[in-house]
């Protein structure tokens, strides 16, 4: 018999809530930008933060989750959440969106190793990681776009 410990465990469960947010089919780095800016709602230029949409083989939105939260001048995405969430929402794509406050749309070393591991490790999950979008109130950049996506 196995030792048993005082300690218990959790049990997880994936629960969803409703938005008001429609499913939107995305097909373009300029409508990713433009669904991103729904739930980024007046924070857009305060503080930074790392979304990710998750789409279906018809590339129809399904989800979004907000990884991460950070300062002004940064935030850290943690590739394990990604995945997770990924997994739970059952996508075949996803898109990586996160935006700059300062307005600059031009993406940093950190947001380019950002990018190749993301892929990398959704490619383990036969997912495909569509675009990174870094977006501004007006403007986004996209590394698609910008044939970035290695």
């Amino acid at each position: 018999m196995p030792k048993e410990y005082k300690k218990t465990i959790k049990g997880f469960r994936l629960v969803s809530e409703p938005t008001d947010i429609p499913v939107w089919k995305i097909t373009k780095s300029k409508e990713a930008a433009d669904y991103a800016r729904q739930f980024y709602l007046g924070d857009i230029d305060v503080y930074e933060s790392v979304f990710i949409i998750l789409l279906n083989r018809a590339n129809n939105t399904t989800s979004f989750v907000k990884i991460s939260q950070g300062g002004i001048i940064g935030t850290v995405a943690d590739i394990k959440l990604i995945l997770k969430y990924t997994v739970e929402g059952l996508a075949s794509g996803v898109i990586l969106v996160h935006n700059h406050p300062s307005g600059n749309v031009r993406p940093s070393e950190a947001d380019n190793v950002l990018t190749k591991k993301v892929k990398d490790a959704l490619r383990l999950l036969d997912t495909d990681l569509f675009d990174h979008v870094i977006i501004t109130k007006d403007s986004h950049y996209s590394f698609a776009d910008d044939g970035q996506l290695y």
